[in-house]
């Protein structure tokens, strides 16, 4: 079988308006992929910065997969989470990115959106009484199928940097060049 080594880590959050967050993150992938060894989901700490805007995470990634094909290529999801001082938390950045098809070191900026609010209510209760729409199911967040419906808003992103082995790729016809 082929072999993908994901090494590396998600470095932090940026442009957000919440100063504390944590980041949720889950790698999914189609049928044709296994997990070998490490971990396929996760949760960052809790870390904020209000003068520059921005949470270092340093969330380290160690995953082994198997692959008897290239269809449902892996993408790594991540949900941001901001917390208040009541410890109430609520999702404030939703996001993906698919893991590129190139070995080497790679540094991934993934855009994120939140659920809109309507009205100055919803507003209010996000920003002082610790609560925003979160979504019912995660697919959400990579199909277009119901995405669609939904009033959205660009939030931060979240950096992240990858350092991918692949192995015996080439025994099924795939070069890397």
């Amino acid at each position: 079988m082929a072999e993908v080594h994901i090494i590396g880590q998600i470095l932090k959050a940026a442009h957000f308006a919440e100063p504390h967050l944590y980041c949720k993150w889950s790698l999914q992938s189609g049928d044709a992929w296994r997990l070998v060894q490490g971990e396929a989901q996760g949760q960052s700490h809790l870390a904020g910065h209000r003068l520059q805007n921005c949470a270092d995470f340093a969330q380290s990634l160690d995953i082994h997969l198997n692959a008897t094909s290239v269809q449902g290529w892996p993408r790594l999801l991540v949900e941001v989470h901001a917390i208040n001082v009541l410890q109430q938390s609520w999702p404030v950045g939703y996001g993906f990115v698919h893991i590129p098809s190139t070995p080497g070191t790679h540094r991934l900026d993934i855009s994120t959106w939140k659920v809109a609010h309507k009205g100055l209510w919803q507003s209010l209760r996000e920003r002082f009484g610790g609560g925003g729409a979160a979504l019912s199911r995660n697919d959400i967040i990579y199909s277009g199928a119901e995405r669609y419906k939904m009033e959205t808003q660009s939030s931060g992103k979240v950096i992240v940097q990858l350092n991918l082995i692949f192995r015996k790729f080439e025994k099924y016809g795939l070069e890397f060049k």
